[in-house]
C-alpha cells in the first residue's frame, strides 16, 4: 500500500482525528475548543434525524428481498446477536466471581463522582433537529412495509424503494462519512478538556480497565468463531473492519456508525444483501460490548458495596438486560440508561450506585460501542455463510438495469 492509498483510507484519518483531538486538548484555549464541540452538537443532531432514515432505507428493500425466507433470515440473525449479548455477560460474570477478590481486596465504594457530562465543553449555540421517527419506530416500519411488499409483490414500490436506499447512500458517501474524521477529533478533544474525569478514573480504575481489556479479547473470539464457521481467516476479516470500530471510538453511536460498518462489512466479501440486512438490524439489537462493561460494572459495585445478589437473580438480571438493551437508542450512553431501571429494580441499586454507572459507563462508552458494531461484521460473516445468494436486491437489481440499458 503505498503513501497516497494509505492518507486516502478512512481509518487513517480517523486516527489521525483520534490523535489531534487528545494531543490538541493539552494546549487549545476554550473558546476554539467550543468551535468544534459546536460543529459537533450540530452534526450529531444531524445523524439523530438521519439514522432512523437510514435504518428504514436500508431494511425495507432487504426484507422485501428476502421474501417468503425473511423469517427465517430475521430469526437466525436475531438468535446470534441474543447469544451474542448473553454470552458477554454471562462471561462478565464469571470474570467478577475469579477476579474481584483478587483484582479489587479491600476496596470500598466511592459513589462521590463528579458529573461526567456537566464537566464537558458547551457549544455556542444548538439546532434541535427531531428525527421524523425513532430508531425502534424505523426498525418496525421498515418490517412492515419490507413484508407488505413481498405479499403485494409489487415491482414499482421495491424499484422505488431501492431507488430510495440508493439516494440515502449518496448521502451518507457524500457527506456522513467525509465529516466523521472532523466529528471524532471533537469528540477526542471534549474527552481530554473534561475536568470531571478524574474522579471516576480513581473511584474506579481498575475495573475500567478491565472492561477495555475484555471487549478487545471479546472481538478476538467472535472472529475466531465466525471465521471458522465462515470459512475466513479471522485476521484479515477483523483488519477489514478496524475503520468502524475507530469511527465507533469517536462516534460512541451504533446507529451513526452504520455507515462505516456496513461498508466494511462488505470489505469482508460479505453479500451485499446480507450486509444491508444484518448490520442495521444489529446496530439496535446486538450489544455484546455494552453488556460485557455494564455487566463488570454492575458486579463491582455488588463485591466493593458488600452486597448479598442469589446467583439465580444475577442470570435472571443478565437475561432480562439482554432483552431490555434492544429498546435502547444506539446513541452514546443509551445502553446504560436502558438498564438504570433494572439495576435498581433487581440488584437494588441506589441513586448513587446508578449515578457512579453511569459516570463509568460514560468515561469508556466508545470501547462498547466499538465492540458492538465490529462483532456486528461478525454475526454478518456468519448470515452470510448460510445466506449469500439467497436474498435478492439492490445488487441483482443493478446488474439487470445495466442488461436492459445496453440492449436498448
Amino acid at each position: 500500500m503505498n503513501s497516497k492509498s494509505i492518507t486516502r483510507s478512512l481509518l487513517f484519518w480517523i486516527v489521525v482525528a483520534i490523535i489531534l483531538g487528545i494531543a490538541c486538548s493539552f494546549f487549545f484555549p476554550v473558546w476554539l475548543a467550543r468551535i468544534f464541540i459546536t460543529f459537533n452538537g450540530l452534526f450529531s443532531n444531524f445523524l439523530g434525524f438521519f439514522v432512523p432514515v437510514l435504518i428504514f432505507a436500508l431494511i425495507t428493500p432487504a426484507i422485501a428481498g428476502l421474501g417468503k425466507g425473511a423469517g427465517k433470515w430475521l430469526g437466525l440473525t436475531a438468535g446470534i446477536a441474543y447469544g451474542s449479548t448473553i454470552i458477554s455477560g454471562l462471561i462478565a460474570w464469571g470474570l467478577s466471581v475469579a477476579l474481584y477478590p483478587w483484582m479489587l481486596g479491600e476496596q470500598k465504594l466511592i459513589t462521590a463522582v463528579d458529573d461526567v457530562e456537566e464537566g464537558a465543553l458547551a457549544p455556542f449555540f444548538s439546532v434541535e433537529i427531531d428525527p421524523p421517527f425513532a430508531v425502534m419506530t424505523a426498525l418496525v416500519l421498515a418490517f412492515c412495509v419490507g413484508i407488505a411488499m413481498t405479499a403485494v409483490k409489487s415491482d414499482t414500490m421495491y424499484k422505488l424503494a431501492t431507488e430510495f436506499e440508493g439516494a440515502i447512500m449518496k448521502v451518507v458517501t457524500s457527506f456522513v462519512i467525509p465529516l466523521l474524521p472532523l466529528f471524532i477529533f471533537g469528540m477526542f478533544l471534549n474527552l481530554g478538556m473534561n475536568d470531571n474525569m478524574g474522579a471516576t478514573l480513581t473511584a474506579f480504575g481498575k475495573v475500567l480497565a478491565l472492561a477495555v481489556i475484555m471487549t478487545i479479547l471479546l472481538l478476538i473470539v467472535q472472529y475466531l468463531i465466525a471465521g471458522a464457521i465462515a470459512g475466513v481467516n479471522p485476521v484479515t476479516a477483523l483488519r477489514n473492519m478496524l475503520p468502524a470500530y475507530f469511527t465507533a471510538l469517536g462516534t460512541s453511536s451504533s446507529a451513526a456508525t452504520i455507515p462505516v460498518t456496513l461498508k466494511s462489512t462488505l470489505n469482508n466479501k460479505v453479500d451485499e444483501n446480507v450486509a444491508g440486512f444484518v448490520i442495521p438490524l444489529c446496530a439496535t439489537i446486538h450489544l455484546s460490548g455494552s453488556m460485557m462493561k455494564i455487566g463488570l460494572y454492575a458486579f463491582a459495585v455488588i463485591y466493593m458495596a458488600g452486597m448479598d445478589i442469589p446467583w439465580g437473580l444475577s442470570l435472571g438480571f443478565i437475561l432480562l438486560l439482554g432483552i431490555m438493551m434492544i429498546a435502547a437508542p444506539g446513541v452514546p450512553g443509551g445502553a446504560i440508561m436502558a438498564a438504570t431501571g433494572l439495576l435498581a429494580s433487581m440488584l437494588g441499586f441506589n441513586d448513587d450506585m446508578v449515578a457512579l454507572m453511569i459516570a463509568a459507563y460514560i468515561v469508556i462508552d466508545s470501547f462498547g460501542t466499538a465492540a458492538n458494531v465490529t462483532g456486528d461484521g461478525a454475526i454478518a460473516l456468519v448470515v452470510n455463510r448460510f445466506a449469500a445468494g439467497k436474498m435478492e436486491g439492490v445488487s441483482e437489481n443493478k446488474e439487470e438495469q445495466e442488461l436492459i440499458d445496453e440492449s436498448a
